[in-house]
């Protein structure tokens, strides 16, 4: 299994457009600390990529891969990209605004998510019909039950429900579930290596610890480095996990948890607030000492 990390930020990015705060001004200043939207790759067979959530940076991420770069070839084929489909973890608008994007896909794409999510995206936001006119787009359902990422890959994928957070302009439709935001279980079924990837993370379940202990690689919601962030940094009134993820220190934090855990485990999803978007914070010091890491733009991953 090859991965790709095309990005590693929350909402807004690293630096967010309309913000000065010192995370953001840092990245500013210091363009290596520039973090695009969180993003995976994952290559399903020959020439057969997915990217798990497409988000607002999808294009330029897509150019900073050169496995999803279209290959020259006859005039025909010019247009003919190995970018398959789309897998979502949830319906947030960082994550999905960027299928828009696809639009120009010669052949379609598959967009793989949970059934709520799917007519969150789908027909809340209008995409099943804003994209209809320019290509097809096939929706597939997201369950806990493994399935093939493409026909004939050796990938699979399966949802592990971790919050019934949905976003501000699904309120008020579909079910109150579990699914609207989920870890993705990916697994190599020839070479046995499991992946789990879940970028935001309301509670730390059974089924959720399950996953994680079989996991060889794990990347996990590192939005917020304390509970108190959000309110500390002023842009809001909810703690992190009242904002549906939980903290990676401090009462109800996950790196103790991921500290025991036997695989590799990376933090992605990082706010513009939080410390360990700064190379240099001692944050990072206190993760190295537990084992853990935090991902990067552009490493590359394979099992």
């Amino acid at each position: 299994m090859l991965l790709q990390v095309l990005g590693t930020a929350a909402g807004g990015g690293l630096p967010q457009w309309n913000c000065a705060c010192p995370g953001c001004a840092g990245a500013r200043a210091h363009p290596e600390r520039r973090r695009r939207h969180a993003c995976l790759a994952l290559r399903a067979g020959p020439d057969r990529w997915y990217v798990v959530n497409a988000t607002p940076d999808i294009g330029e991420q897509i150019e900073g891969c050169p496995d999803l770069l279209p290959a020259p070839g006859p005039a025909a084929d010019t247009r003919r990209s190995p970018l398959a489909g789309v897998v979502l973890t949830d319906a947030e608008l960082d994550h999905t605004l960027g299928i828009a994007r696809l639009r120009e896909a010669r052949d379609g794409f598959d967009v793989l998510a949970t059934a709520p999510v799917t007519g969150a995206v789908r027909d809340r936001l209008g995409l099943g019909a804003v994209l209809g006119p320019y290509t097809k787009v096939r929706w597939r359902e997201l369950t806990g039950t493994a399935r093939e990422l493409d026909d004939g890959s050796t990938v699979t994928v399966s949802a592990v429900p971790v919050s019934a957070k949905r976003p501000r302009y699904a309120s008020g439709t579909g079910p109150e579930a579990p699914v609207w935001s989920v870890a993705l279980r990916l697994r190599d079924t020839a070479g046995g290596r499991t992946v789990l990837y879940a970028p935001a993370l309301a509670a730390w379940t059974d089924a959720f610890e399950a996953a994680a202990r079989e996991a060889d690689v794990l990347f996990v919601d590192g939005t917020f480095w304390d509970d108190e962030e959000p309110r500390r940094s002023g842009f809001g009134t909810d703690t992190a996990t009242g904002m549906g993820h939980l903290p990676v220190t401090g009462p109800g934090g996950t790196a103790d948890r991921l500290a025991r855990l036997p695989g590799r485990c990376l933090y992605t999803h990082l706010n513009n607030t939080n410390p360990l978007g700064d190379p240099g914070a001692e944050q990072h010091r206190h993760l190295a000492d537990l084992g853990l890491e935090v991902a990067r733009d552009g490493m590359v991953i394979e099992l």
